[in-house]
């Protein structure tokens, strides 16, 4: 049986990415295959708008706790989630999540390859000096669309 090793770059090595408030961290991409690893903080009061996409997700929580919604055949759910915790976002499912607390959130999210493009293509480069503007959030959910993420809600 045969492992691979991936040697992860020092933080400071990592592309880095703000989307709508949250520093994204590329820390892994598999040639060949859909898989992406990114780091994810989210700041006190930070959240991704409800959305739904083709492709699973993974979400890892490594510090803090996350209040992630989602849409399941059953109805409307919401998780508190805290390090340690694993969860899963099923293809199309309605999902998002927020941080309610007062201290950063840090997860791990493996996610495919049309999510780390729209990550890369459309998040920024240096950090936001303020939350979202309307507009930013009217091109965000309209570059969104080009890599198959529907935004439902902002």
């Amino acid at each position: 049986m045969s492992n691979s090793f991936v040697k992860m770059p020092a933080s400071d090595e990592a592309k880095r990415f703000f989307v709508l408030g949250d520093r994204v961290e590329r820390r892994l991409r598999i040639s060949g295959t859909w898989l992406n690893l990114f780091d994810v903080t989210v700041p006190s009061g930070s959240r991704t708008p409800k959305h739904a996409h083709a492709s699973p997700e993974v979400f890892r929580i490594l510090e803090g706790n996350l209040t992630i919604w989602r849409l399941s055949d059953s109805g409307p759910e919401e998780i508190e989630a805290s390090a340690g915790d694993i969860v899963t976002i099923p293809p199309f499912m309605v999902h998002g999540y927020s941080n309610r607390g007062t201290a950063p959130v840090v997860f791990s999210a493996i996610v495919d390859r049309d999510m780390a493009e729209f990550i890369e293509a459309e998040g920024a480069t240096e950090p936001p000096k303020a939350s979202p503007s309307a507009e930013t959030i009217a091109r965000m959910t309209a570059a969104a669309n080009a890599y198959g993420i529907t935004i439902l809600a902002a």
